[in-house]
């Protein structure tokens, strides 16, 4: 293929919001429109080649195009996942082309043409923006990088040895870097600024700026000069205070203003690789191995010479290649080389494993895009990864590594055939068949994880496959639209690897307490660990619970955007997941939300409850109230807004109750004078423009935002969206049916005359959370309203429908309706809007997610699975990582060990318990306490059940110590026991021999 074809001409096309929207709230519309612009190529289609080309793929350029035109073998099944059994002896570039390009309709993938043997050239790589070698020899790097680096392609070589990886990057002498760090760009009000530019933040609300970065200003009063400046360099001063230089020549400060950060473009200067060689600037990934880089980058020339002159790569765990490899790293290099770290690069040369290719894979191609959209920052320039802690505590033997003509010889070769075995063996459980969850099927279906005899992997995840899925989770295609995601993963992976059949069950049981019939003692005896992959903090804190109790290692990770972590749950080791946890999301006040919104957060916040209020709740109501005939006094009664429920009743069922569309539309105007002109002007009668604070303090200042009413206008597009979507929502409420067409809604909603709005005097206005949020209706009025409701009996089988929030249908009008009501009551207070891209993320509270972040983290977890199967028992063996793609950031720690407590001369952690069989009596667990451990019982529970206490009467103690458990659990809650509950678990409230509380490990009681 001619790489300069026509084909290749720079467009810009439009971007499917469906497919990449989880994407675009990490690169943003103008990052991937330039990605939309640019060809790249992908040399060398083995399994890092084929991970960069499926990451770059889902992400969406403007094509992809691979060379390879070597003949496809065994082992490259080993990782390479989108080669089958039948492609042996094909072109490797041929075979694979055909799978990628199903993984993105709007992203050709094309073979450039070759012969075997014929390595790439100048010629072929001409006409592409990036160019990204895998596995290519130094010499041929360096040629190809000669001529990228004086013509203005991008360029990114990379290479997986084992569990050793490389990267350089050059991206040119002058690369323009739009957005270093991705974050979003900060603002805040201000409340002063001096002559001399100091900047004091409104209280209590830290800037969050660094040195260096830039600001400018708006809605300023009295400095006016500030709004809308040239950017200007900040110095932070403190937490709450920055200077923006001399202000002294602007008019003085009187009130007000917002300050935004804005991002300012950084050049990067790149060295081309031959001149890098001699003077690297090293990434570093681990600080622990910091002067191992220095090493590697040596020992991957040497490498190279080696197979260039041997014409093979060193043979697995073979002493005299690897003494052959030493002697040429030092004849590259007169430094002090680790030789220990060099023979394992020789050892492990051949070797090629899944996980070390996802980690590189999904690096270099975030990498690829970085160069291509100037959006995050670039590496600079070399990176050199490895995870030697990863290798099995005996060491392989030469023999044990020899190659099998398997397709896991690659892995074979670094581990041996007899720990490949134990891989083969192992029994795993993973949650959640999502972007993670695909990323890991994946990677074990490779390593042939569960392949043998007695290995087993059990996925459950009851969800079913969306459009926005295709983006990240790529087992799926266009095709499994609505299959469940277990059942659809488990196939595609089966098919990657046929040794995987009858290896493999997918489940839809969601993990919970409702599920322990299905998750209970023998399926917790029947695997090996559990591996996370869940999208939400309630299941992984319910996985952990489950993990300590059975005492089983857990692996666990997420990603949000271009971050991502991985964390390892070893029993009896390590501290649990529970163990440590983010603090609770910031609330926002309700009264700031009712009545004094400063950002479109609480616009989007408010319009999102009003859409619960106005589509959800009130059609619940009517159905409860008509299916309930006690709903009435058992429910509102006891509620704080029984008025409010009552009075929509009445209205939904009756009053309001719309016949016609036509209905909808009138109602929908009368919404909109209710919540964009009369509330607003209620408000502001209670509280006028010129009203002051206790301390005489005009009270519309900071934060409070002084409102104006709407006066409707069809007009406005943002009106006239509000009614056609408020409509079309309550029209489905009823049943009735939508339409769309705009020129209907504006002429029904012209029409409509709404009576003058009359202020009401002594409304109580909330103006702080602790306020008492003001009384709506007099309390005698709600049994005038009932006794204008219908009777249930009158209305036998009708039944409203409530809408059902949906995030991720743009034809439903329930982020239309979001959009447009958030807009409006922006509006109302001079807020800058939102688009509907914008307001569906805040509002559906989507997690931002990109597929390099999750194929990286994924590989990350497999390399501690190797550790896990191993059964390693140090702390120092294993890693919890960190890594940020943006910036790019590598962090790795030791696990934190479980902590001890202490009762007596006895420790413990939280992976200690006490254990009784055979359902013993109350009287039998206090009196063992006392005797074994001189503890006194003075509380015993079991959930929420109290089953015993020192204080309850003596009679009843007594009754209750002679019980067997099992019996006193059913007294005391009033419910058998269901019968797949084989065992209890009480705690205790104990006190030593002083008297003084000790904590003790839960009580497991079997019965």
């Amino acid at each position: 293929m001619a790489a300069t074809d026509n084909a290749m001409q720079v467009d810009e096309q439009q971007i499917d919001e469906g497919l990449y929207s989880r994407q675009l709230y990490v690169l943003g519309h103008e990052a991937m429109k330039k990605m939309a612009a640019s060809n790249v190529l992908i040399v060398g289609a083995k399994g890092l080649g084929v991970e960069i080309a499926k990451n770059i793929c889902l992400a969406g350029v403007k094509s992809v195009n691979i060379y390879d035109p070597e003949p496809v073998t065994r082992q490259d099944l080993g990782t390479q996942f989108f080669l089958r059994e039948e492609d042996i002896g094909k072109s490797r570039a041929a075979a694979t082309v055909p799978r990628l390009a199903e993984l993105n309709s709007y992203v050709p993938v094309r073979v450039v043409e070759g012969q075997p043997g014929q390595p790439i050239s100048i010629d072929l790589i001409k006409g592409f923006q990036a160019v990204v070698l895998t596995n290519v020899p130094w010499s041929t790097q360096v040629e190809i990088n000669d001529w990228t680096h004086k013509n203005g392609v991008y360029f990114i070589a990379a290479e997986t040895r084992g569990l050793f990886g490389s990267v350089f990057n050059d991206f040119g002498p002058e690369f323009t870097c739009v957005d270093p760090t991705g974050e979003q760009a900060l603002s805040g009000m201000i409340v002063s600024v001096d002559e001399e530019g100091l900047v004091t933040c409104l209280d209590e609300t830290r800037h969050g700026l660094e040195d260096g970065d830039f600001v400018t200003f708006s809605e300023v009063q009295g400095m006016v000069e500030l709004n809308g400046c040239k950017p200007r360099k900040v110095t932070v001063k403190g937490p709450y205070t920055f200077s923006i230089g001399d202000t002294s020549d602007l008019s003085p400060y009187k009130t007000g203003g917002i300050f935004q950060q804005v991002k300012m473009p950084k050049i990067i200067q790149f060295k081309s690789l031959r001149e890098s060689l001699a003077s690297p600037e090293f990434f570093i990934t681990d600080f622990a191995k910091f002067d191992r880089p220095a090493t590697l980058h040596v020992g991957f020339q040497a490498l190279s010479a080696f197979q260039e002159k041997n014409g093979r790569l060193p043979r697995p765990r073979n002493p005299e290649d690897a003494s052959k490899l030493v002697s040429l790293a030092s004849e590259i290099s007169p430094e002090e080389l680790s030789k220990s770290v060099l023979e394992e690069l020789a050892y492990q040369a051949t070797g090629d494993l899944s996980p070390i290719n996802a980690v590189i894979g999904g690096f270099v191609a975030q990498e690829a895009l970085k160069a291509v959209s100037a959006k995050f920052h670039p590496m600079v320039q070399h990176l050199y990864f490895d995870s030697l802690e990863s290798l099995p505590a005996t060491t392989p033997t030469e023999a044990d590594c020899a190659p099998l003509n398997s397709r896991y010889d690659g892995q074979i070769a670094v581990f041996g055939k007899t720990f490949h075995d134990k891989i083969a063996n192992h029994r795993q459980f993973l949650v959640g068949s999502g972007a993670i969850g695909c990323e890991m099927l994946k990677n074990w279906s490779l390593m042939g994880l569960a392949t043998g005899p007695q290995g087993i992997i059990q996925v459950t995840d009851l969800d079913t496959i969306e459009k926005s899925n295709l983006n990240r989770q790529f087992l799926f295609r266009p095709k499994d639209l609505g299959k469940f995601k277990s059942e659809t993963a488990a196939a595609a992976v089966i098919d990657m690897n046929p040794d995987l059949k009858g290896h493999i069950v997918a489940r839809q049981d969601p993990v919970g307490p409702e599920t322990e019939n299905v998750y209970g003692d023998e399926f917790f005896a029947s695997i090996d660990g559990v591996t996370n992959a869940l999208d939400n903090v309630k299941a992984r804190l319910y996985m952990d619970q489950r993990c300590v109790f059975y005492e089983k290692p857990l692996l666990e990770s997420g990603t949000l955007g271009t971050k991502g972590n991985t964390q390892v749950v070893v029993p009896h080791l390590t501290e649990s997941y529970a163990s440590s946890q983010d603090p609770p999301e910031k609330e926002t006040p309700s009264c700031t939300l009712k009545n004094f919104p400063n950002t479109i957060n609480h616009c989007i916040e408010w319009s999102r409850a009003a859409f619960d209020s106005l589509f959800v709740k009130p059609a619940e109501s009517v159905n409860s109230y008509l299916s309930d005939p006690n709903y009435i006094e058992s429910s509102l009664k006891y509620t704080g807004d029984a008025t409010v429920q009552v009075q929509q009743i009445l209205s939904f069922l009756v009053t309001d109750k719309p016949l016609t569309l036509q209905d909808c539309i009138v109602w929908a105007r009368h919404q909109f004078e209710e919540n964009y002109n009369n509330s607003i002007r209620q408000l502001l009668y209670s509280l006028p423009k010129d009203a002051v604070s206790s301390t005489g303090q005009p009270f519309w200042s900071g934060p409070k935002r002084a409102p104006d009413p709407l006066t409707f206008d069809s007009n406005n597009l943002i009106h006239l969206d509000y009614i056609i979507a408020a409509a079309n929502l309550h029209a489905f409420n009823y049943g009735l049916r939508g339409e769309r067409d705009p020129a209907i809604f504006k002429k029904i909603a012209d029409a409509v005359v709404v009576p003058e709005f009359v202020p009401k005097s002594g409304v109580k206005v909330q103006i702080n959370e602790n306020d008492a949020a003001p009384e709506t209706t007099a309390a005698g009025e709600t049994s005038e309203i009932i006794a204008k409701l219908p009777p249930p009996s009158s209305l036998a089988g009708y039944r409203l429908t409530p809408v059902d929030f949906e995030k991720d249908d743009d034809t439903n009008f329930h982020i239309d309706f979001i959009t447009a009501a958030s807009n409006l009551r922006a509006l109302n207070y001079n807020i800058p809007t939102a688009d509907k891209h914008t307001t569906k993320q805040i509002a559906g509270k989507i997690i931002p997610a990109i597929a390099t972040t999750t194929s990286l983290v994924t590989g990350l977890v497999c390399l501690e699975l190797y550790k896990i199967i191993d059964k390693k028992s140090k702390l120092e063996d294993y890693n919890n990582g960190f890594v940020n793609l943006a910036l790019p950031f590598f962090g790795f720690s030791d696990p934190i060990g479980a902590q001890k407590q202490k009762y007596g001369t006895t420790e413990w952690t939280l992976w200690d318990r006490f254990e009784f069989k055979n359902d013993p009596t109350l009287q039998d667990i206090i009196q063992w306490f006392q005797k074994e451990h001189k503890l006194d019982i003075g509380m015993v529970s079991q959930g929420v059940s109290m089953l015993w206490s020192s204080f309850i009467p003596k009679k009843k103690a007594n009754e209750r110590l002679g019980m067997k458990l099992s019996a006193l659990v059913e007294n005391v809650s009033k419910k058998p026991i269901p019968p797949h509950v084989k065992h209890l678990l009480l705690e205790v409230m104990a006190t030593d021999e002083e008297g003084e509380d000790v904590e003790v490990p839960f009580i497991i009681v079997r019965i």
